[in-house]
């Protein structure tokens, strides 16, 4: 399980994507957000080494607030083939120097993410060590994990971002999709969806929403 350290980063993770944002093909917001943290949850590395979150920011730059999620990684090194998907390095007040990534690329993240949606992962509280996010509900589905040295092809629309990849299934290798919805939205999810996982978030005035955070279409 992963251990959640109460210190400080410098600059902190609102800072780093604050200049990030804006660089993403989903984002709508104004050249300058104004971001506050609305919610999320956390999936454990087994190996240990590899720092997971589904980290949901809400931006009041636009006419409208709008909430978007963004899986990070963290890493204690840098990792040169995720180099494009950096979001920036900071300060850990516990763990030293640490690298942000885009979720979505990081292959750690990936086969995670897939057996959260096949039902063979627990999300963890984002905040609290040791403990499951009973908040978190999630339709398990038929998707199987990376195969080994896989390489996923991803596809950012205006609203999500598509990963794709190779599954391990043995004998008959098939591809697997997976959508990270962005923009999050309420409401239940797509009935033609045959995975999903659906989470809370906070509304600007401290209300709760919930809607879909992954899917399998």
């Amino acid at each position: 399980m992963a251990e959640i350290h109460r210190t400080t980063m410098v600059p902190t993770k609102l800072e780093l994507l604050s200049r990030w944002l804006p660089t993403r093909h989903w984002y709508s917001g104004a050249e300058s957000p104004v971001l506050s943290k609305s919610g999320g949850f956390r999936l454990d590395d087994p190996a240990g080494e590899v720092g997971i979150e589904f980290m949901v920011v809400t931006d009041a730059s636009g006419a409208e607030p709008v909430a978007y999620l963004i899986p990070m990684t963290y890493r204690g090194a840098r990792a040169e083939d995720l180099d494009h998907a950096l979001i920036g390095t900071s300060e850990h007040g516990v763990l030293g120097l640490r690298w942000l990534y885009d979720a979505a690329h990081d292959p750690v993240f990936i086969e995670q993410a897939a057996l959260l949606l096949s039902g063979k992962a627990t999300a963890q509280d984002q905040s609290t060590s040791d403990t499951p996010d009973l908040t978190v509900h999630v339709v398990p589905g038929d998707i199987l994990w990376p195969a080994p040295g896989f390489r996923p092809t991803v596809i950012d629309t205006d609203t999500h971002t598509d990963i794709a990849f190779d599954s391990d299934r043995s004998t008959n290798a098939g591809a697997e999709l997976i959508r990270v919805h962005r923009r999050l939205t309420t409401g239940p999810a797509l009935e033609r969806d045959r995975s999903h996982v659906d989470a809370l978030w906070s509304d600007v005035d401290g209300s709760p929403s919930r809607g879909v955070f992954l899917s399998a279409p």
